[in-house]
């Protein structure tokens, strides 16, 4: 216990110091500014000014990213203020001490003025202003520029990057977690650019000023020099101006370094290597060094040019193309012997058992037994691979939106003539076919019983017989449509997506139908999704309708429609149920082309008037029926919806708009292919036909009027 409360008081201990490190240095240069510093002091700052401009440019060097370096505007700003507070504690002692020589500012300065120039003031005042012109003029100006874009891009980007970190949310790509993540990134991002287009104005500034010191530094010390010492005016311009050139020197070249440290961390683009090895991997190619020595020896050649020296910079450039064709070489074998070994590392053993044999994540599948090879075999001609890609485009045409690949493999363990059809995980369908035989269906004419295998079509359900090709002639003669083996399982998968078409619609598909509709509609798009309704929420709304073979092709009329509905008690049903009336004439004329006469059933007024109860007192429940009535009332829809197949017409049934969802709900988990329609939901352009009502049931009537009301199929076509 005693050593845990040590440890913490030694960290609270440090924690209190380093905090307080940064506000003591504060004040210690802004108490440089003010009070006079002894010389070795003053050696020592400037020292330290040149260590930590050092720093700073490796730092920035060895960064991979600019966000790496979030630090650096600040760095920046303490260590202009740094060399500022050294300018005005050295012109202090040059100004009061420079009449007494050279070391009078201590040794860094006299260092400065004596080695760098020579001692001579005046080769000294070029240099400096050499060093301020490529500082102020180039370096600084040109990252000052670059600071300002990349702000400006920054800020203009952070929008869009938002959506994207939202649809990508959406999308389940990424968790809220790593959404937080990313947001605070782009934040971090734009919060840096926006302080470095600030802090390029302290490097130039600083560049400034060093320019105007020195002025100050050499004009101040001549009128001191002959005023009050009287000196004569070549010795106080010896002094004063080579100690004035020292001071400059020893800040200004920080200054420089500092310049190009905020140059590259603007210039620097995000990778997951350092600057040098960045540079390096792009630079290091033969096929540029080999051109550039050519090039060399050719000027080498001239006369009256330094023969040998070109010479030597070619040979220099030829051993450079020598060494990074060896590189290249290297890295095509590493790669090489990189993928050779990830191939071993892939191939399984005899008797393992693989993720990849166990999961499929085909959001449409279909299994073939051994037996029907030849229907995908290309080489044997096999037609069901065009035919399944001209399904799923005619499908994705009706739907609206791009139906999944159909992946179709083979399956051992199916019976040879045997194919199944998944969706997801899930089997929706099965049969057996001959791929030597053809399927005969009957028709209205048909009177003669054919030879062969009889079954039940996959696809609607009705009397067939599997024939010999021979026998087809004989089979059209007699009125019998024939189809190929290969169109029987094409139309009965074209039937299967039909029916399961919300299974096959997800997030990522309908992103793909809001991109492809801000191409067009841009302001549409940005307004509803996500701001007024999520993606999720969209997905389960179009999920809803084409559970109901409602298309959703028309996505312009889906938006529009959703934004002037999106209300807080609203869910994806309740959207889906009012978007109907504008979007079921799409699915009327799938159905029934223009011009024809829709057959409708309707209910009896006394059975809507018992739904509409039921739905009240059951609410969201579903409708609750007793059981003989429920039984005759799918029984006459079931007949009646028989006989509109039969006579090659849609079975489409109206009821009252209170009851229609959860009557869908109710009938099509038994009669799946009849359309539940509401009388808001016919087209005014129509005309339709009341084929049958259904009602008076025994459940219904009471014992004097039952057998006065007549059954559905007791009833004569009304047209309206």
């Amino acid at each position: 216990m005693d050593l845990t409360r040590n440890q913490i008081l030694t960290a609270d201990l440090k924690s209190a110091m380093g905090g307080s490190v940064l506000p003591i240095g504060i004040l210690i240069l802004v108490a440089m500014m003010v009070l006079p510093l002894p010389v070795f002091l003053l050696d020592t700052f400037f020292v330290v000014n040149i260590v930590l401009s050092l720093l700073i440019l490796m730092v920035a060097l060895h960064t991979h990213r600019p966000l790496d370096f979030s630090s650096f505007p600040n760095l920046i700003l303490i260590a202009t203020v740094l060399r500022l507070a050294l300018n005005v504690a050295s012109t202090r002692i040059v100004l009061s001490e420079g009449h007494t020589g050279s070391d009078a500012a201590g040794q860094v300065i006299k260092a400065f003025g004596d080695f760098v120039v020579a001692g001579n003031y005046a080769v000294g005042i070029f240099v400096f202003v050499i060093l301020v012109i490529i500082n102020l003029v180039v370096i600084t100006k040109g990252a000052g520029r670059v600071s300002e874009v990349s702000a400006r891009f920054t800020l203009d980007a952070m929008p869009g990057k938002q959506m994207a970190i939202d649809a990508d949310l959406n999308a389940g790509i990424l968790t809220p977690e790593e959404a937080t993540a990313r947001r605070q990134e782009i934040g971090n991002e734009a919060d840096f650019y926006g302080s470095m287009d600030g802090a390029s104005k302290f490097v130039k500034g600083d560049a400034v000023a060093g320019l105007l010191i020195l002025a100050i530094n050499i004009l101040g010390g001549l009128i001191i020099g002959i005023a009050q010492h009287d000196m004569a005016v070549g010795d106080a311009a010896q002094a004063y101006i080579l100690l004035s050139i020292g001071d400059g020197l020893v800040a200004q070249i920080p200054s420089l370094l500092l310049s190009i440290a905020t140059a590259i961390i603007v210039t620097r683009v995000s990778s997951t290597q350092d600057m040098a090895q960045h540079i390096g991997g792009q630079v290091n190619l033969s096929r540029a060094w080999i051109p550039t020595a050519l090039v060399m020896f050719i000027i080498g050649l001239v006369p009256g040019m330094p023969n040998q020296l070109f010479i030597a910079f070619a040979g220099m450039a030829a051993a450079a193309a020598y060494f990074s064709r060896q590189s290249e070489a290297q890295k095509v074998i590493d790669d090489e012997l990189e993928e050779l070994a990830d191939a071993d590392d892939e191939e399984p053993e005899a008797d393992s058992v693989l993720l990849s044999d166990i999961t499929d994540y085909s959001a449409i599948s279909m299994q073939l037994g051994y037996g029907l090879i030849g229907l995908v075999d290309e080489e044997q001609s096999g037609p069901l691979v065009s035919r399944v890609t001209g399904i799923r485009r005619e499908v994705s045409r009706g739907l609206g939106f791009v139906v999944p690949g159909v992946r179709i493999r083979d399956d051992l363990s199916l019976e040879p003539n045997q194919y199944r059809i998944r969706i997801g995980q899930t089997i929706v369908g099965e049969d057996i076919i001959y791929p030597d035989r053809k399927l005969a269906l009957p028709g209205d004419g048909t009177h003669i019983q054919l030879d062969g295998i009889e079954v039940k079509d996959p696809s609607f359900g009705i009397d067939a017989i599997w024939i010999r090709p021979e026998q087809q002639a004989e089979a059209e003669a007699h009125d019998y449509a024939v189809v190929e083996p290969d169109s029987v399982i094409s139309t009965h998968l074209s039937q299967l997506l039909t029916k399961h078409a919300a299974d096959l619609v997800g997030q990522d598909d309908v992103q793909t139908l809001l991109d492809r509709l801000s191409e067009i509609s841009p302001n549409l798009v940005k307004s509803i999704v996500p701001k007024l309704i999520p993606l999720h929420v969209l997905t389960l709304v179009l999920r809803r309708l084409l559970s109901e073979r409602i298309p959703i092709s028309d996505f312009r009329r889906v938006l529009e429609g959703l934004s002037n509905l999106v209300g807080p008690n609203m869910g994806p049903n309740e959207m889906a149920e009012a978007l109907r009336p504008s979007l079921a004439p799409l699915l009327i004329q799938q159905v029934a082309p223009l011009g024809t006469v829709l057959p409708l059933m309707t209910l009896t007024p006394e059975l809507e008037q018992l739904m509409l109860r039921t739905a009240r007192q059951s609410g969201d429940e579903g409708l609750i029926l007793e059981g003989t009535l429920a039984q005759q009332l799918m029984r006459s829809i079931n007949e009646t919806s028989e006989k509109l197949s039969a006579e090659g017409r849609p079975s489409i049934m109206v009821v009252a708009p209170q009851i229609r969802r959860l009557f869908s709900d109710f009938v099509r988990s038994h009669v799946p292919d009849i359309i539940i329609l509401s009388f808001t939901e016919l087209p005014e352009n129509r005309r339709v036909e009341v084929y049958a009502t259904i009602g008076g049931f025994d459940a219904l009537a009471s014992d004097d009027d039952r057998a006065d009301v007549p059954k559905a199929s007791e009833r004569q076509p009304e047209t309206v």
